[in-house]
Parts: C-alpha cells; structure tokens; sequence
C-alpha cells in the first residue's frame, strides 16, 4: 500500500504569513541581526555581497541620510540603511503582506521612529507632491521586464525628490540599455547573475 500523502491545512484568511527564510543585516546597529522573509511571488531581495558592496560605495553617504526604498520587498537595502546610521527611512511597498512583515521587522528591530512603510504602488506614490526634505539616498528595484525603472527615475528628478548630491541605486535586468535622467552621473556599477547594478549620483550644474 503507498504511503498516505500528509494533508495541508491550508492557511487562513487574516493567518500569520508564512516566512521562507531570513535577511540577514551585514553592516552597522543591527549587524548580523536576521529577519524574516515572506513567502510571496516575486521577491528579490538583493544579496549579501551585493549589499556589502553597495555599502561600501556609499560609505559615509549612508549615516544622517534621509533615505526612499522604492519597491522595498523585503526591505533589505531600507534596513540596511537604518542600521548604518539613516536619519530615516520610507519603505514604499505595493503588497499588503509584505509592508506587514516589514512593519514586523521595523517593530523586532525597535526602530518604528526612523522607519516608515507606506503600502502603495511606487509609480503612483511618485506622482503625488514631493516631500519639503528632500532625499539623499534612493533605492529603486523595480520587478524585471516591466518598464518601470525609466519612469520612476523620470518621476524622482522631474518632482522635486532629490536632494542635490544624492545617490540612487538602481537595480534592473542585466540587458536593459538604461538611459538616466540628465546631470545623473555614474559612479559605480556591478553584475549579479542576471541583475545589474548602477550607483548614480545626482550632480547639478551650479547655475541650475
């Protein structure tokens, strides 16, 4: 007789989600710290050793910052940046599930004050006006093949969401020809499997 498959219960409705695995914090106040990842489709958390590097580029950028993580996901690059030393963080997330286990991680790590999740589709959350702080340090890692990355750049240059010498990190598919916005400067780039990784810097001219 073959053995009896075990019976899922499946999960409730308004049920804890269910975590896959863990991110781990690689640098700063919570290094080392590891936290939990929802399962859901389409998460892309950015690896360890791209972190560290982008981190390393940063360097004194990070500490005092204030700090946008569009499409934050899992929130890895957002949290990393609070744990560096951020002023604060807004965490821009579509899918209620995933901002709910980025608010539970904000909570676990006790930094509720220097972070903030927004739960909105990022496009949209660019259209409205922009805050009366600028940012400094912006990361964008828009889902792959959905033409999202040229408009958001479009969006944050264009509507007042820059501060005059920040960063922005771009992570999109590795065969997109990706045009920045003018006075947008590279500064670094990496490779990742199928990912590529851009370090830009806003710079603008001193007449602007």
């Amino acid at each position: 007789m073959a053995p009896r498959r075990p019976v899922r219960t499946p999960r409730r409705k308004g049920a804890a989600p269910t975590h896959s695995g863990r991110i781990r914090l690689i640098g700063g106040t919570y290094r080392r710290r590891l936290l939990p990842v929802i399962d859901s489709p389409g998460l892309r958390p950015t690896p360890d050793r791209v972190r560290e590097t982008l981190f390393n580029w940063l360097g004194l950028h990070v500490a005092g910052a204030e700090v946008l993580d569009l499409f934050s996901g899992t929130g890895a690059l957002g949290l990393e940046a609070l744990s560096r030393g951020a002023r604060h963080v807004h965490l821009i997330e579509q899918q209620p599930r995933v901002a709910e286990c980025l608010r539970s991680n904000i909570a676990t790590l006790d930094a509720s004050a220097q972070a903030t999740v927004h739960i909105q589709d990022a496009l949209h959350w660019l259209q409205q006006p922009a805050p009366a702080v600028p940012f400094d340090l912006v990361f964008l890692d828009p889902p792959f093949r959905k033409a999202l990355a040229a408009p958001c750049c479009q969006l944050l240059e264009e509507g007042g969401w820059l501060s005059d010498g920040a960063f922005i990190y771009l992570e999109v598919e590795s065969e997109l020809a990706f045009t920045p916005p003018l006075h947008w400067q590279l500064h670094r780039e990496t490779h990742a499997g199928e990912s590529h990784g851009l370090l830009f810097q806003r710079n603008l001219p001193d007449n602007a």
